[in-house]
C-alpha cells in the first residue's frame, strides 16, 4: 500500500498509534537520566555512569540500519511489533537489576543494568527508525515538515514529563510489595510496561499493512562488522586514561580492532549485494553532509542531557523531583521550536535556513551552560536551558526531511535509518568521550579539593543524601561545565557541515519508484 492509497482516516489513526510508540521510546531516554544519580549511588557505579546510556545507544545504533532495511523488505508493521516486544522485555529486566544480588556472567547490579539496557536499546532503535519511516510512507516530503514537527513536539513532551515522572518516583516511589522493598527508581523502568502494552494494542488494531518497497536480504556480515568496529572504539575511549593508560596494550589493541573492523566493514559494504548502508549514497551531498552534521550535534546534545541531572543533584544538592522541574524550560523550548519549524518547512518548502539557525542557537545554548557554577540559581539556569531547547528543536526532523527528500522512495528505510544511525553513533561516542573526561576529571580533582575524597566516598555520601561540602560541589560542577566547554568545538564543526548541505526543493508529491543502485561494480 502506497501513500496514495491511504485514506485520510487511515493516516490519522496510523499516526496516532505511531505517536504512542514514539512517545514510549522517547520517554525512556529522558525519564532514566533523572534517576541515574540515585541509581549509581545505590548500585555503586559512578565509574560506569556513562555506560548505562552508552549500552542502550550502542545496541540501538546497530539495530537502526537493520530495522530500516527489514522494514523496506518485509513492511513496517511486523518490525514495529517485534521492536515493542524487545523494548518491554528490556524494561522489565532493567527494573530487576540488582534485586537478586550478583548474577553469573552479568555480575552485580550496575553491570546487570548495563546489559539489560542493551536489550532495551535493540527495541528502542527499531521504534525510532520505523516511526519516522512510516511518516515517509504516509506523506510526501513537503507535508512531512508539519508531521515531523508534531513528532518533535511528542519528543519534547516526553522530555518534559520524563524528568518529572522519573524524579517523583525516584524520590517518593519506594514502597513495600509482598514484604519486599522496591526502590523508587525501579518504577522508572516498570512504567514502560503499561504504556508499551497500549502501544502494542494501537499498532495491531489501527495500523494497516504497508507494502514493502525493496527486494533483497539483510547483510548480517555488515551488521556484525558494525559491532566489531564500534564496541572496541567505545571501550578504548572509556578505558583510556582512566582504567588503563592511553598507550597501554589494551587501549591500543582496542583502537587497532576498531580500525580493522572499519576497513572490513567498508570492504564488505562495497561488494555486498544488499548492503545495509550502500556506499554510493555518500556521493549524494545532502546525505553525507546532513548526516555528518547530525552526528556532531548528537555528540554534544547527548552529553549535555546525560550530565545535567548530575550537575543538579550532586553538584547543587537538589532532589530528583526538583532536578526534573528545572529542565522543563529546555523541553518547552524544544517543543515550541519543533512545532514552529515543522510548519515553516511545510509552508515555505525551505529547510536550509532552519538548519543553520538551529545549530547556531544550539552553540549559544551550550556556551551558556558552560558558564554555570555551583551557585547558579534555578532562574538563571532555566533561561539558559530554554535557549538550548529552542536550538535543538528543529535539528532532528528538519535534517531527516532533507535526507528523505534527496533519495528515492524505495530507499526510504535506508534514508531514515541512516539519519538515526549517525545521530546515535554520535550520541554513543559523545557520552563515552565526555563521560571519560568527566570521570577522569573528578578522579584528578576530588583529592586535591578535599584530602581523602575519591569516587567511592562520593558514592557513599550521595547514597545517604549527605549534603556535600561547598568545595566538593564546586569541583563537581566545574568538571561538568568543562565538558560543556569542550563540546562547543563539536557544535562549531556541526555548523560548518550544515553550511555545506545543498538545498533541494521539497517535493509536494510522492516521487515515482526508482530501482536500487547496483553497488557491486
Amino acid at each position: 500500500m502506497t501513500a496514495a492509497h491511504f485514506t485520510s482516516t487511515e493516516r490519522k489513526f496510523t499516526i496516532a498509534g505511531v505517536m504512542i510508540v514514539f512517545l514510549l521510546s522517547a520517554l525512556d531516554q529522558t525519564i532514566v537520566a533523572t534517576a541515574m544519580p540515585r541509581i549509581i549511588a545505590e548500585l555503586h557505579g559512578l565509574a560506569l555512569y556513562s555506560w548505562v546510556t552508552t549500552s542502550y545507544l550502542l545496541t540501538s545504533t546497530v539495530a537502526v540500519p537493520i530495522c530500516g532495511k527489514l522494514g523496506d523488505l518485509y513492511g513496517r508493521k511486523p518490525v514495529l511489533l517485534v521492536s515493542i516486544g524487545l523494548f518491554l522485555v528490556g524494561s522489565w529486566l532493567c527494573g530487576l537489576s540488582g534485586e537478586l544480588g550478583d548474577v553469573p556472567l552479568l555480575g552485580g547490579g550496575m553491570t546487570q543494568l548495563i546489559a539489560f539496557r542493551a536489550v532495551q536499546g535493540i527495541g528502542g532503535g527499531g521504534l525510532f527508525t520505523t516511526a519516522f519511516a512510516i511518516i515517509g510512507e504516509l506523506y510526501p516530503p513537503r507535508e512531512r515538515g508539519k508531521i515531523g514537527g508534531m513528532f518533535g513536539a511528542v519528543f519534547g513532551l516526553s522530555s518534559a514529563i520524563g524528568p518529572l515522572v522519573g524524579g517523583y518516583f525516584t524520590d517518593h516511589g519506594t514502597m513495600t510489595l509482598f514484604g519486599h522493598v522496591v526502590a523508587g527508581w525501579r518504577w522508572v523502568f516498570y512504567l514502560n510496561l503499561p504504556l508499551g502494552l497500549l502501544a502494542l494494542f494501537m499498532v495491531i488494531v489501527m495500523m494497516p499493512k504497508m507494502s514493502h518497497q525493496a527486494k533483497g536480504k539483510i547483510d548480517f556480515i555488515g551488521a556484525g562488522l558494525i559491532i566489531v568496529s564500534i564496541v572496541p572504539l567505545l571501550l578504548a575511549l572509556t578505558f583510556g586514561g582512566h582504567f588503563r593508560p592511553w598507550d597501554s596494550a589494551l587501549v591500543l589493541g582496542l583502537f587497532a580492532t576498531f580500525a580493522i573492523g572499519l576497513v572490513l566493514y567498508i570492504v564488505n559494504e562495497r561488494y555486498a549485494s544488499h548492503p545495509i548502508l550502500p556506499l554510493s549514497l555518500f556521493k549524494n551531498r545532502v546525505f553525507s553532509t546532513a548526516n555528518f552534521a547530525g552526528f556532531l550535534i548528537s555528540m554534544s546534545f547527548m552529553s549535555a542531557l546525560a550530565f545535567l541531572p548530575l550537575f543538579l543533584q550532586i553538584g547543587q544538592s537538589v532532589n530528583a523531583t526538583i532536578s526534573g522541574l528545572t529542565t522543563l524550560p529546555l523541553m518547552a523550548g524544544l517543543i515550541g521550536s519543533s512545532i514552529v519549524a515543522g510548519r515553516m518547512v511545510s509552508k515555505t518548502g525551505e529547510y536550509k535556513p532552519l538548519m543553520i539557525g538551529s545549530v547556531v542557537l544550539t552553540f549559544v545554548g551550550i556556551f551558556l551552560l558552560s558558564r554555570m557554577d555551583a551557585d547558579t540559581s534555578r532562574l538563571d539556569l532555566s533561561w539558559r536551558m530554554f535557549v538550548l531547547g529552542v536550538g535543538l528543536g528543529p535539528t532532528s526532523s528538519v535534517f531527516n526531511i532533507a535526507i528523505q527528500n534527496a533519495l528515492p522512495m524505495n530507499q526510504l528505510g535506508v534514508a531514515t535509518s541512516s539519519n538515526q544511525f549517525f545521530r546515535q553513533i554520535g550520541s554513543t561516542i559523545g557520552v563515552a568521550v565526555f563521560g571519560t573526561i568527566l570521570t577522569n576529571g573528578l578522579s584528578d580533582n576530588l583529592g586535591d579539593t578535599m584530602p581523602g575524597m575519591n569516587l567511592d566516598k562520593l558514592h557513599a555520601m550521595a547514597a545517604t543524601m549527605v549534603d556535600l561540602p561547598a568545595a566538593v560541589r564546586s569541583t563537581i560542577t566545574g568538571t561538568i561545565t568543562h565538558t560543556f566547554t569542550l563540546s562547543l568545538i563539536v557544535v562549531a564543526a556541526a555548523l560548518v557541515a550544515t553550511l555545506l548541505v545543498p538545498h533541494l526543493p521539497l517535493k509536494s508529491r510522492m516521487p515515482p519508484q526508482q530501482p536500487e543502485p547496483n553497488v557491486q561494480a
